[in-house]
C-alpha cells in the first residue's frame, strides 16, 4: 500500500513519517537548510507480518504545489496531516481538493503537534476536520492524534496504517505496463535509473520497454520495488528501473515521461476527450480558456474546449477536451488536475476518456453518448468493464469502429477486445493490422449496400466486366480503411456473393458483352496487340495500321477493357489480360529472387524502355497488386492474378 501525505506547509508531515518509519524523506541539501519539503520524498519501512507499506511525502508549500501533484500520482491511500495549533489552512483545503480530483477515497487523518495545545483545542480542530471532510470522498475517515515531538499517538497511528494496509484489496495487474517517471539519475556502476509509480500492468527483469516520448527501446537490466531488489513489479508499486540500450542516456528521458511495455504502441496525443469537474468557489471557466494541466507527473499548458456548452459553472461537470501545446501519453481512466494560466489556483480536474477524438463531429449526440458511456466505465475504476461502451458502439455505429485504437486507448490487448466483441454478438474484420468491429446488423446492411451499388453499376455500365474494387469501396465504404474494405469484398467473393475478375468484382449473374460493331473491330485489332506483347502499339498507331478512326478504336478498346479482355495501363496503352497476368507473374518471381522489386530489373525482364516499365509498375500500384516503398516495390495482393 502506497500512502501519500497531504497538508499545509510546516504541519509536520516529514517529521511524522520519520517517527513512523525511522526514515528522513528530506534528501536535498536545500530541504535540510530550509526545513521544508521541496521534492516528493519516499520511505519504505521494513515489512511487518507480510504487510508492505510505502510512504510518499509531498511538499505542502503553495510554491511547490506542482511537486505535490507529481508525488500524488499513483498514491492509493491518503494521510492528511493537520497541525492542532494551526488547524485547517489553505493548503489543507487545496490538497484535499486535489486528492478528491485524483479519485483518492481511502485514508485517515493525523492531527499533529498535539503537545502544543490543550484538549479543548484538539476537540475543536477534530470537529473542523470532520466538517471539512463531510462533503469529500474521505468523509468519516478516522482522525488519529499524534505528536512527533513527544511520540504520543505515533504507535496508534502506525497500528492504524498497518491494519489498513493488511486489509487493502490486492488489485491484479491490468493491461500493459505503464510507469510515470518522477526521478531520473545515473548511478556509478549501474547506469541510468528511473523511478516512478506503476500505473498499470507488470514488468520483470530483462523485459523490453519503450521510452515515451523519446520512442527509444530499452531493456530492464535491474529492478527494485518498494526500495528492495526484485525480479518483478506491478501496478501500484513504487518502482526503480535500471535501463540499458542504444541511445539510452540521462538526456533521453526526463521527469514527466513514461516507460511503457513495448507492446503498448500509444501515439503521442495533443487532444484528449475528458470528463471535467470544476471545484466550488472558483471562477466559471469559458470555452477555449487557457489552462495548466497536471497529468501523471507532467505539467503542461493548453486550452479547454467545452463540448456541452460555452461555460462551465463552479461545482458542475461537463464533457470537454484538453487541447495541449505539447503531445502527451495518456489512457482511459488517467486522472488530471487543471489550474489557472498562472498556475496559482486549482480550478478542477477530471478523467481522460478518449485520446483519439475525431476532428469533426465532436459534439454530435452519438459522440457525446459514447463519451458518457466511457465516463461511467472510468468512474468505476480499474479493472474497467468495457462491455457497456463496446455494446453501445456496436449498436450506434453503422460503419463500425477501430478496435485497435479503442484497445490502445483502454490499455487493453486487441485480441482480448476481439473476444469481447464476439461475446457481445459482434464481428471483427481483421486485415493488415487493422481490426474493425461491427454489429451483425451493421455488417449485413453494409454488405447489402455494396451489392446494391454493384447492381446499379452493372445497369449503367453493361459492357464492363465489373467494378474495380477500390472504386466500389469508395462508392459504398468511403469512411473505412482500404484493407478492411478489401477484406469485406474478399469475404463476399469467398462465399459466392461476388465474382472476381482480377481487380474487378461483379455479381455472379452479370454477363458483359460488346456490341456487334465493337466485336468485329476487336477481331481486327487483337492480332496487332498480341504480336507486340509487352510493348503494344498506342491507339494512334493502331488507327494508322488498321486505317480506322482513332476515337472509334479508343472506344472499342475501352469496352474490351471493361470486359476484362484488356487492361488500360495508361492512356492509349492497352494490354491483353494474358499479358498482364504474365507481367504479374514476373513481378512475383522478382520479389522471390531479390526480396523487393526494382524498376530496372523489371524493365530488363520485359525488354521495354524504363519510362514504359515505370508506367506499368504504377498501374500495378493503382490496382493494389503492388505497393511502392521508396524506389522499390512489394506484392500486396498476391492472389489477384492467380
Amino acid at each position: 500500500m502506497i500512502v501519500g501525505t497531504a497538508g499545509h506547509v510546516d504541519h509536520g508531515k516529514t517529521a511524522l513519517i520519520q517517527q513512523l518509519t525511522g526514515i528522513d524523506t528530506d534528501r536535498l541539501k536545500e530541504e535540510k537548510a530550509r526545513g521544508l519539503t521541496i521534492e516528493p520524498g519516499f520511505a519504505y519501512p521494513e515489512m511487518a507480518g507480510g504487510v508492505e507499506l510505502g510512504f510518499v511525502d509531498v511538499p505542502g508549500h503553495a510554491r511547490f504545489l506542482h511537486h505535490m501533484l507529481a508525488g500524488s500520482a499513483g498514491v492509493d491511500t491518503v494521510l492528511l496531516v493537520v497541525a492542532a495549533d494551526d488547524g485547517i489552512m489553505p493548503q489543507t483545503v487545496e490538497h484535499l481538493q486535489i486528492l478528491s480530483l485524483l479519485g483518492l477515497d481511502r485514508g485517515l487523518v493525523a492531527l499533529t503537534k498535539i503537545d502544543r495545545v490543550d484538549a479543548i483545542r484538539r476537540r475543536q480542530v477534530r470537529e473542523e476536520i470532520a466538517a471539512l471532510l463531510s462533503d469529500t470522498p474521505l468523509a468519516g475517515a478516522p482522525i488519529v492524534e499524534a505528536s512527533s515531538h513527544s511520540g504520543e499517538g505515533v504507535e496508534a497511528l502506525r497500528d492504524r496504517l498497518w491494519t489498513l494496509a493488511a486489509t487493502q484489496r490486492a488489485t491484479p495487474a491490468q493491461g500493459h505496463f505503464r510507469l510515470a517517471v518522477d526521478r531520473v539519475f545515473t548511478k556509478s556502476g549501474t547506469g541510468l535509473v528511473v523511478t516512478g509509480t506503476a500505473f498499470a500492468g507488470d514488468v520483470s527483469r530483462n523485459d523490453e520497454v519503450r521510452l515515451v516520448p523519446a520512442g527509444l527501446k530499452a531493456r530492464v537490466r535491474g529492478l527494485r520495488r518498494q526500495h528492495r531488489d526484485s525480479e518483478r513489479a506491478q501496478q501500484g508499486d513504487r518502482v526503480a528501473l535500471n535501463l540499458a540500450g542504444p541511445g539510452i542516456s540521462r538526456e533521453a528521458i526526463q521527469r514527466g515521461d513514461w516507460i511503457v511495455a513495448e507492446a503498448l504502441e500509444t501515439p503521442l496525443l495533443r487532444r484528449l476527450d475528458v470528463q471535467l469537474h470544476l471545484l466550488e468557489g472558483v471562477p466559471a471557466v469559458k470555452h477555449w480558456a487557457p489552462i495548466h494541466v497536471h497529468l501523471g507527473v507532467s505539467r503542461l499548458s493548453g486550452r479547454l474546449s467545452l463540448l456541452e456548452g460555452q461555460r462551465l459553472a463552479p461545482g458542475a461537470n461537463m464533457l470537454g477536451q484538453l487541447v495541449l501545446d505539447e503531445p502527451v501519453h495518456a489512457c482511459l481512466g488517467d486522472r488530471f488536475v487543471i489550474r489557472d494560466p498562472g498556475g496559482r489556483l486549482t480550478l478542477g480536474g477530471g478523467v481522460v476518456l478518449d485520446g483519439d477524438p475525431p476532428r469533426r463531429g465532436q459534439r454530435r449526440p452519438e459522440r457525446l453518448a459514447w463519451l458518457s458511456a466511457l465516463t461511467e466505465c472510468a468512474a468505476a475504476g480499474p479493472p474497467f468493464d468495457l462491455d457497456p461502451p463496446l455494446r453501445q458502439a456496436l449498436e450506434r455505429r453503422p460503419d463500425g469502429f477501430d478496435l485497435v485504437a479503442m484497445a490502445r486507448n483502454a490499455n487493453a490487448d486487441a485480441a482480448e477486445m476481439t473476444a469481447r466483441i464476439e461475446a457481445l454478438g459482434g464481428r471483427v474484420v481483421t486485415a493488415q493490422g487493422q481490426r474493425r468491429a461491427f454489429s451483425q446488423e451493421a455488417l449485413a446492411a453494409l454488405q447489402a449496400r455494396l451489392l446494391d451499388t454493384l447492381a446499379a453499376n452493372h445497369e449503367r455500365e453493361p459492357s464492363m466486366l465489373g467494378t474495380e474494387r477500390g472504386r466500389l469501396a469508395r462508392q459504398t465504404m468511403p469512411e473505412l480503411p482500404e484493407p478492411v474494405c478489401r477484406e469485406l469484398l474478399a469475404a463476399l467473393v469467398e462465399r459466392g456473393a461476388l465474382s472476381a475478375h482480377g481487380p474487378f468484382v461483379a455479381l455472379p449473374e452479370h454477363r458483359a458483352a460488346l456490341s456487334e460493331a465493337d466485336e468485329a473491330l476487336w477481331q481486327r485489332l487483337e492480332p496487332f496487340i498480341d504480336a507486340a506483347s509487352f510493348q503494344p502499339p498506342r491507339v494512334r498507331d493502331l488507327a494508322i495500321a488498321a486505317d480506322l478512326d482513332e476515337a472509334l478504336i479508343r472506344s472499342a478498346l475501352t469496352a474490351c477493357a471493361r470486359l476484362g479482355r484488356l487492361y488500360q495501363v495508361r492512356r492509349d496503352h492497352f494490354y491483353l489480360a494474358e499479358t498482364v497476368t504474365e507481367m504479374a507473374a514476373i513481378l512475383q518471381a522478382l520479389e522471390q529472387q531479390h526480396g523487393r522489386i526494382r524498376a530496372a530489373a523489371f524493365r530488363d525482364r520485359i525488354g521495354t524502355g524504363r519510362k514504359l516499365a515505370i508506367h506499368i509498375l504504377e498501374f500495378f500500384d493503382r490496382v493494389g497488386y503492388t505497393r511502392r516503398i521508396g524506389d522499390e516495390r512489394e506484392i500486396r495482393q498476391a492472389g489477384m492474378w492467380q
